[in-house]
């Protein structure tokens, strides 16, 4: 018998005495706690981000359509000396119009080893959703964001959040958009670290420079 087996026999003893009508978990208990703290315009909801992200020493840059945010991300890349940015397969072809030949796309793909990977100037995503009172960005693997390791594993990440549609204001909110079975990847500014003596230290789990790009007409 398996330590798999032994595992899966205490949980069924232990439901055996359960009725099949039992009123589900997700419902068993009332769920009346506060959502959102106090009320926000769709405006106002964007601004928090903003100002939580840049708490947590993200860059924030603001961009109203789609050349625009194509010619910021070309200038930071060209900012940091960037010579090849990660790509997921989905990213929108736009978002990347404005970089020239000397960047090489590097494509997000699985038998990319670490080493290949820490070789990568930047990395472009989208996201799933950002949340205003924390100042997170939730990635969830979808197709313009790749597999979780391209964003932990180059220093610089651009992360592109469409504004107002994938920002809410607290995390309740955030958790209902998302699904529960998807690789969820919780970010709330650049990686960091205070373990030792509490001085913080940067770039040691993740990226040392997110740079967080709002596009929309907010």
């Amino acid at each position: 018998m398996s330590s798999r087996d032994v595992i899966l026999g205490r949980v069924r003893r232990a439901l055996a005495d359960v009725p099949p009508d039992e009123t589900p978990y997700e419902r068993a208990l009332p769920r009346t706690y506060l959502r959102e703290h106090g009320e926000r315009s769709v405006a106002q909801t964007v601004e928090l981000l903003a100002e939580n992200l840049a708490d947590y020493r993200a860059v924030v840059h603001r961009c109203a359509t789609v050349p625009e945010l194509s010619a910021l991300i070309a200038g930071l890349l060209a900012g940091r000396g960037a010579r090849s940015v990660l790509v997921p397969p989905g990213l929108d072809e736009a978002w990347l119009a404005g970089t020239g030949a000397d960047v090489t796309r590097v494509a997000d793909r699985a038998e990319s080893t670490a080493a290949e990977l820490d070789r990568v100037d930047s990395v472009v995503t989208g996201c799933a959703v950002a949340i205003a009172e924390t100042g997170t960005l939730v990635l969830d693997g979808s197709p313009d964001q790749g597999r979780r390791r391209i964003t932990l594993i180059p220093d610089h990440h651009i992360c592109v959040v469409r504004v107002p549609d994938q920002v809410v204001g607290s995390v309740p909110q955030a958790v209902e958009r998302l699904a529960p079975r998807r690789p969820l990847t919780w970010i709330s500014g650049p990686s960091a670290t205070s373990d030792i003596e509490l001085d913080r230290v940067e770039g040691v789990h993740g990226p040392r420079t997110l740079e967080v790009v709002l596009l929309g007409g907010v």
